[in-house]
């Protein structure tokens, strides 16, 4: 399996690059989100692969970040979401811009990319929220930021609502109204029956 192209990048657009590997040239189907980050054609380039191979065809698609790459495997394991698909949503959104409307549940923003209507939006959201760690989703709610132990408390809370199907304003809203009677020691168990009860 090919896993990476190391070479010289001898074409490059939007959405297709050729890469020249010791006189070979590969071309490999890319998302926008990769063609900003290529270097000049003529330079030396290395591109992560994900090949598909198909009865009719041998496919490659490439990405310039392994988070790329791996958010395309998420997308295409989805039902419905083939490698075309995949790499529109990439093309429509930043990884950490799908994240957040993941997080958020944000299905306009999904279904306003190209070849993305509104049920198959829902289903990347229900299903990507699975499949995406708590990391992660803590990264597209915070922003990356370090919480300190009372803030991280209030984000477990928040992202444990989100994944029983609130929204992200929602959530926030909820959590605000707790926020002063949480302490460092407390379990989340016990915040959460707070929220959900809506007793402070």
């Amino acid at each position: 399996m090919i896993v990476f192209l190391d070479g010289v990048l001898e074409e490059k657009g939007p959405t297709r690059v050729v890469v020249n590997v010791n006189g070979v040239g590969y071309e490999a189907a890319i998302p926008l989100s990769s063609y900003d980050r290529l270097p000049a054609a003529g330079a030396r380039v290395k591109l992560l692969t994900v090949p598909v191979v198909r009865e009719d065809a041998h496919l490659l698609f490439g990405f310039m970040t392994e988070d790329e790459r791996t958010m395309f495997g998420l997308l295409t394991s989805i039902n419905g979401i083939g490698p075309r698909l995949g790499l529109a949503v990439l093309s429509g959104l930043a990884v950490r811009d799908l994240k957040a409307a993941v997080a958020n549940g944000d299905v306009k923003r999904l279904s306003g990319i190209s070849g993305i209507g509104r049920k198959t939006a829902e289903r990347i959201v229900l299903e990507m929220r699975d499949k995406l760690g708590k990391g992660d989703l803590m990264e597209a709610v915070t922003g990356g930021k370090a919480p300190g132990p009372n803030e991280a408390k209030l984000r477990d809370t928040l992202l444990a609502l989100i994944s029983l199907g609130h929204k992200q304003a929602e959530a926030q809203h909820m959590v605000r109204d707790i926020a002063g009677s949480v302490t460092p020691d407390m379990p989340l168990e016990e915040i959460l029956r707070k929220v959900l009860s809506g007793r402070k």
